[in-house]
């Protein structure tokens, strides 16, 4: 694996990944907001995930007449514990810039402020919809309404 070859978008098992934008800034350009996941907000998620994928597993062990209902929520304590110990490290790395004029995210990801046509707030994540359709998720925001209105003022005295 030492002599294997990495191309700069493989992002397969996070190898040659870039997690905070690597763009400089243009002129006249400021940075107004970064947002990284906030790790309490992280984990929290992740429980509350759990407990409703065991109660959701529970609850159809028990229509179908299965005496072992419990293995539901072991199964899903399991399940949401894996994925978050395999994707936690790369979703708390994750970097999203605001400056004056645009929106930059993992990945080189970039938007301007006036091709935004929406931003929604999901749970614990901020959804930014541009113009050709593109959705960008900002995940684990410890306030996401504090970052959607930051984005929208943004967004209004950039114009």
């Amino acid at each position: 694996m030492a002599n294997r070859e990495h191309q700069p978008d493989n992002a397969i098992l996070g190898m040659n990944r870039n997690f905070v934008p690597t763009l400089p800034l243009d002129d006249g350009e400021a940075e107004i907001m970064r947002m990284t996941a906030d790790t309490v907000t992280f984990w929290r998620s992740q429980a509350w995930m759990a407990l409703f994928f065991s109660v959701v597993g529970a609850g159809i062990l028990i229509g179908m007449g299965n005496p072992h209902w419990w293995t539901a929520t072991v199964g899903a304590v399991l399940a949401i514990g894996v994925r978050a110990l395999y994707l936690g490290p790369d979703e708390r790395k994750s970097v999203w810039v605001l400056t004056n004029q645009r929106m930059m995210g993992p990945q080189n990801k970039v938007t301007t402020l006036d091709n935004i046509t929406k931003v929604n707030v999901i749970w614990t994540a901020v959804q930014v919809v541009t113009l050709n359709g593109d959705k960008h998720l900002i995940r684990y925001q410890a306030d996401p309404d504090a970052v959607k209105d930051a984005i929208e003022a943004a967004q209004a005295t950039s114009h």
